[in-house]
């Protein structure tokens, strides 16, 4: 299938899509239906439809999708099937768990090195090399890494992404809660936990207030 463009909304919502195909039991029938997975999920069915549409043709009418096939396409969508190499600045305690999180392997990131300004161990527990900050730059050129990710205070998250952005990294997955300013071209993705924390707070607000 040609690979289409989709906007950020969609592509927020294909992992949660593929998540869920995961989960099904291989005893469990073949197929599934935009209808069917828009209900587990609790979803629009129209929404979830656009949506499967983009990323696969294998729907039939009446059936739905092979399960199998929809998880490969979506994966293929994504760049599952591919590994992604990425750095990371920022080595401390965020920093190193995010490098020895082998979850990341069924999403194809593979986190190269961690790089730091004052580094206090030479390797992660797991085996990632930390390197100082200096290096950065010859080390994303000699291994043509386009991804970067920071874990960074968020006072020093800019001047991150700026050192990053001049190696020729052109997406930036940031878990710094301050706002980035990046040229045309150079993707953010902002991880805000205090933003999820703070849904997850309303939410709690408004259960307790109907119960009383």
């Amino acid at each position: 299938m040609t690979r289409k463009e989709v906007s950020k909304a969609v592509l927020k919502r294909l992992p949660g899509y593929l998540a869920y195909l995961k989960t099904i039991q291989d005893n469990v029938h073949p197929y599934i239906s935009a209808t069917a997975l828009a209900n587990a999920l609790g979803m629009g069915e129209v929404q979830v439809r656009k949506d499967l549409a983009m990323v696969s043709d294998g729907g039939r009418p009446k059936i739905g999708y092979l399960r199998e096939s929809l998880i490969d396409d979506i994966e293929q969508f994504l760049g599952y099937d591919n590994t992604t190499d990425a750095v990371l600045i920022g080595a401390g305690k965020l920093g190193r768990a995010l490098c020895g999180y082998s979850g990341f392997d069924d999403y194809g990131l593979n986190i190269l090195a961690a790089f730091d300004t004052e580094p206090v161990a030479e390797f992660t527990e797991e085996g990632t090399p930390i390197y100082h900050i200096d290096q950065l730059q010859s080390f994303c050129k000699s291994n043509k890494v386009l991804m970067g990710i920071i874990t960074v205070p968020a006072q020093h998250a800019q001047e991150a992404c700026d050192q990053l952005i001049r190696c020729g990294i052109k997406a930036v997955w940031s878990f710094a809660t301050s706002h980035l300013d990046v040229p045309d071209g150079i993707l953010v993705q902002y991880e805000n936990m205090a933003t999820s924390l703070a849904v997850l707070s309303m939410h709690l607000q408004a259960q307790i207030k109907e119960k009383k």
